[in-house]
């Protein structure tokens, strides 16, 4: 593991590299861009092993959740990109007659990128994706907690990469902490909030700006007016897959009274459909990533009653699909993000009702609404607040490169994907060019002009 006085010298040769140049042209942000596809093509079959080792992660699973979207995502970089970086000019006062008034998008120079372990391919590079579009050097931290994608990810980038350019850091919090002790010009973590919390203490000794992709507790609202069958599928989709370890999972059901047996008796049924009747067998289904959250997870099972689910076995890091009722709203379960497969079920007879508690927690980072009712959708979307908010669907908002992704409050600050990725790695440069052909001699001192004409003259500008 590098010391603090390597970690040093190596953003110094970063920043020289970054001054020669040579990142901010074109033609070099789409051969990066391109490389970088291709490497994870090439490296398709190991990546998936690595997120079956650290995760148990399916390879469908795998490739949908992670390979497919990163490539989509390089694709749509590369298509747009020379239109992101051409300046953008915008209307100039005739205060200022004869000047042009133009937003020039530069790089931020040398960035940390730091990706949590429960989406370790994506959550790595898709930020990766966004830098090198924008023009910037960057410096990699994967979790620690998913090693084989780590040490697999860091073979890939050294061989590929100048680490003057692009380099990659493995190590635990140590590491992470002797990284943070360093001058950067953008920070972007995706994690948890108390860390969140700490990388922002730490970036404000440098006033070094940041992007921060937390979580919270979404919420899931099922109204009446539904299909039973397709929301409870979606529920069941969104909820378990990757075990549930995925920032935007329905935290929580809000469920109206009138159907909540249905839809629990539904949402029963798809689980054992989809996860072999729920089955430690089931070749679909992910691990817990460690035993750390394996036991605060199972230590949860407590609350409530369990209408479905509840087993787990430690050495395979397995908990079943879980679905639990008659929680309390001051237990653990409705303390924190669960981030794990336990979804707890509470029902109510007024959508007002339903807003209401959700607004009396945290704005969370994805919000689920389920209605065929195009007036209790505005609803929601006007009188609710979230990072972002999906209609009859979930998680499906993320994967839109056209949809910027970031949270609001404690879920977050920023957003990122597509146009949002580029924008966030680049700093917005005003520029006005006069010229010498106009000069307005009233703006010199000594004023001839009284302050009443003046404030006529300002209104006609």
């Amino acid at each position: 593991m590098l010391n603090n006085q390597k970690y040093g010298g190596l953003l110094e040769r970063q920043r020289e590299y970054f001054r020669q140049g040579e990142t901010r042209t074109l033609d070099f942000r789409i051969a990066q861009l391109m490389t970088l596809k291709r490497l994870i093509k090439a490296s398709e079959d190991d990546l998936l092993e690595a997120l079956r080792l650290d995760l148990g992660k399916c390879s469908v699973e795998g490739y949908l959740t992670e390979i497919n979207i990163l490539i989509h995502e390089i694709d749509y970089m590369i298509k747009n990109m020379k239109r992101f970086m051409r300046p953008t000019r915008v209307k100039t006062s005739l205060m200022f007659l004869g000047a042009r008034s133009f937003i020039y998008s530069e790089p931020r120079g040398v960035v940390l990128i730091i990706a949590p372990w429960n989406y370790p391919v994506l959550l790595l590079l898709a930020p990766l994706v966004g830098a090198m579009a924008a023009g910037n050097c960057a410096v990699l931290k994967p979790s620690e907690f998913a090693p084989n994608v780590s040490r697999l990810m860091g073979k890939i980038i050294s061989d590929n990469f100048s680490d003057e350019y692009v380099t990659l850091i493995e190590g635990d919090s140590e590491a992470a902490q002797s990284l943070l002790q360093e001058k950067f010009d953008y920070i972007f973590f995706t994690g948890g909030l108390r860390v969140g919390k700490m990388i922002m203490q730490r970036a404000a000794q440098h006033l070094t700006p940041v992007t921060l992709e937390l979580g919270g507790k979404s919420p899931c609202i099922v109204d009446r007016d539904i299909n039973l069958d397709i929301t409870a599928r979606r529920i069941v989709w969104g909820k378990f897959i990757n075990a549930g370890q995925t920032c935007i999972a329905p935290d929580y059901l809000l469920v109206h009274k009138d159907i909540r047996n249905e839809l629990l008796k539904k949402i029963t049924e798809i689980i054992r459909d989809f996860y072999s009747n729920c089955s430690i067998e089931s070749k679909h289904y992910s691990r817990i990533v460690n035993d750390r959250h394996f036991m605060r997870l199972t230590g949860l099972l407590e609350e409530g009653n369990i209408i479905i689910g509840g087993e787990s076995k430690r050495e395979e890091r397995y908990i079943a699909p879980t679905v639990i009722v008659d929680v309390p709203l001051t237990g653990q379960l409705m303390q924190e993000e669960i981030f794990g497969p336990i979804l707890p079920v509470f029902e109510y007879e007024t959508l007002e009702e339903a807003v209401d508690m959700v607004n009396e927690r945290p704005k969370p980072l994805a919000l689920y609404f389920f209605s065929n009712n195009r007036e209790k959708q505005d609803l929601i979307l006007e009188t609710s607040q979230s990072g972002g908010v999906c209609i009859n669907d979930t998680l499906i908002h993320t994967s839109s490169s056209e949809l910027p992704f970031g949270g609001v409050g404690e879920s977050g600050i920023g957003s990122y994907h597509g146009r949002a990725s580029f924008d966030t790695f680049s700093h917005h440069k005003s520029v006005m060019r006069n010229t010498f052909c106009f000069d307005m001699k009233m703006k010199y001192p000594p004023y001839k002009l009284s302050l009443e004409k003046l404030k006529k003259l300002m209104k006609l500008m």
